[in-house]
């Protein structure tokens, strides 16, 4: 019987626990590695940048519901995917690091072998959720534990694995997975407190965060139940599409913090309650929550801001248990009265410049019913994040809140269209944000990815110049030249297409686009003369 080695056995590993694609740069230092993935069943798949390995693996997990997975080098691979890992933790997504690291005799040592680092695990541990070092065979199967278990039973977000040189391609030992942890269901106690405070209560107003995005046939119920309007994060945006009771606005709207604090009762579902989402004007304060009720998977989380009532476990599983111990009864306070003034004060709020971009948001959901929308920092997105109603649970995303990576939405995009292949995807990136990681579209183009890559072009840092003369601050730097992105096309093998800045144009060629079931570039040129 051949004895495998400790890296054949983490990939066993990885598919024992239902990975099924792993994200990957091949180096010298990950070929032991790489000796037990071809063997596998598991999908590889190749960016052109470690940074895009991470953004994929993130893209995928948001989709998917499974952790993404990134094989990267000793150093630089690490270094270079830090920034997706900090991202993946601001938004609670579960991806898992793999990385290779210098012999285990010469760490911290300083001797100057290639891709060294002082010490890559301290690294690591500052963004990690847990970083684990594999020092010895029979360490493995615990650290793989360990990575995944955050996954399962609490707030997710990267996990991180490293394996010296000398240890990958020595023989592994026959370990034994310990069963996975089990989700603690929600205090029945406070269950029962919670739908007593909220029965009794006269206007409910409830809020919602990328955890209870998987939630929404509960959600809509209890909403119904309690005739409270639904106010959506960002990350929590296409629950209850088009329902009365929606209000998909961003919290940090005056409009919607009047919704908030004329509320008797505010429940709160799997959300951070952080300044991205609830304070983007960095006013220094969010709306005040009366009656505050706050559903948690994460314990630390609902330290961070005080409650009348902290209710610790996933969403889902917790509004499915109130509406177990709600009266039959329904509400009638006027909720989608409420919802609806909101909405329409919200709208108006956010001013004419970036209602026009949602009105083209509105057309590109309408041409591409049931799309995934993933996003770079751009003005489309800014302004769907502040209103923008998408027709699928957890279809739009983006890196404009949380950490805020430039360069983000182009891989992950890739990541999204390969855990679902049924899905159209429209990745909307910035002129500017899209030259982070425009050589990833090449990714879609290897695996034949059905992503409209539209690209917001106004030749430069727009939002950023128009914040810099806000503070009157001369503008510096904020004009990057794009490239051409016909000839990048061009270059790229995949059909390219240019449309007006209106919602008409923009529909029709998204809808020419999607069609094709290829990888294309639907350039916006919000600058430039029409097309003729």
């Amino acid at each position: 019987m051949t004895t495998k080695t400790v890296g054949e056995a983490l990939v066993d590993g990885l598919k024992a626990r239902g990975v099924s694609c792993v994200f990957g740069i091949p180096g010298v230092h990950t070929v032991e590695l790489y000796r037990g993935l071809a063997a596998s069943a598991i999908r590889h798949v190749t960016p052109r940048h470690e940074q895009g390995a991470g953004f994929m693996a993130d893209g995928y997990a948001r989709v998917s519901g499974q952790p993404g997975v990134a094989f990267v080098i000793t150093g630089p691979g690490l270094t270079n995917t830090l920034t997706p890992m900090a991202q993946a933790r601001a938004d609670s997504v579960p991806v898992l690091v793999v990385s290779g690291v210098n012999a285990s005799t010469t760490l911290g040592k300083g001797l100057g072998h290639l891709h060294e680092l002082p010490d890559q695990h301290a690294l690591a541990k500052t963004v990690a959720l847990t970083s684990e070092h594999v020092a010895r065979p029979e360490e493995l199967e615990p650290a793989l534990d360990r990575a995944f278990t955050p996954f399962a039973i609490a707030r997710p977000g990267p996990t991180h694995i490293q394996i010296p040189l000398d240890v990958t391609g020595t023989a592994s030992l026959n370990g034994i997975s310990r069963p996975a942890e089990v989700q603690a269901a929600p205090d029945p106690v406070k269950i029962a407190e919670a739908a007593k405070r909220l029965s009794a209560a006269g206007k409910v107003v409830i809020l919602t965060g990328g955890g209870a995005k998987t939630a929404g046939q509960h959600l809509q119920a209890l909403a119904e139940q309690l005739d409270a309007p639904v106010v959506q994060t960002v990350n929590a945006r296409g629950l209850m599409h088009g329902h009365p009771l929606t209000v998909p606005a961003s919290p940090s709207l005056q409009a919607v913090r009047k919704l908030i604090e004329d509320a008797d009762c505010v429940l709160a579902l799997g959300t951070e309650l952080g300044p991205t989402d609830y304070d983007m004007y960095a006013t220094g304060s969010m709306a005040a929550m009366p009656g505050l009720i706050r559903v948690d998977i994460c314990v630390g989380q609902l330290a961070r801001r005080e409650a009348e009532l902290a209710i610790q476990g996933n969403a889902d599983v917790a509004i499915a248990a109130l509406l177990d111990a709600m009266p039959g009864t329904a509400k009638q306070s006027e909720g989608s009265t409420r919802a609806e003034h909101t909405r329409t004060a919200a709208l108006e709020e956010i001013g004419p410049d970036y209602r026009q971009q949602v009105e083209v948001l509105n057309a590109m959901r309408a041409a591409v019913p049931n799309a995934l929308m993933v996003g770079d920092s751009t003005q489309p997105i800014y302004a769907g994040n502040l209103y923008y109603d998408h027709d699928r649970a957890g279809g739009w995303f983006n890196a404009a809140t949380g950490y805020g990576a430039l360069g983000y939405g182009i891989p992950a995009a890739i990541g999204a269209a390969i855990a679902d292949p049924s899905a159209h995807v429209v990745c909307i990136a910035g002129d500017g944000g899209a030259q982070f990681s425009l050589p990833e579209v090449m990714v879609a183009v290897d695996e034949s990815l059905p992503v409209t890559f539209v690209i917001w072009n106004n030749r430069g840092y727009g939002e950023i110049a128009s914040s810099m003369k806000a503070v009157d601050v001369t503008v510096v730097g904020c004009d990057p030249t794009p490239p051409d992105f016909a000839a990048t096309a061009q270059s790229f093998g995949i059909p390219y297409s240019r449309a007006r800045m209106t919602p008409q144009a923009v529909a029709a060629a998204l809808q020419e686009c999607a069609a094709r079931g290829t990888p294309s570039i639907l350039e916006i040129d919000v600058t430039g003369p029409a097309p003729g």
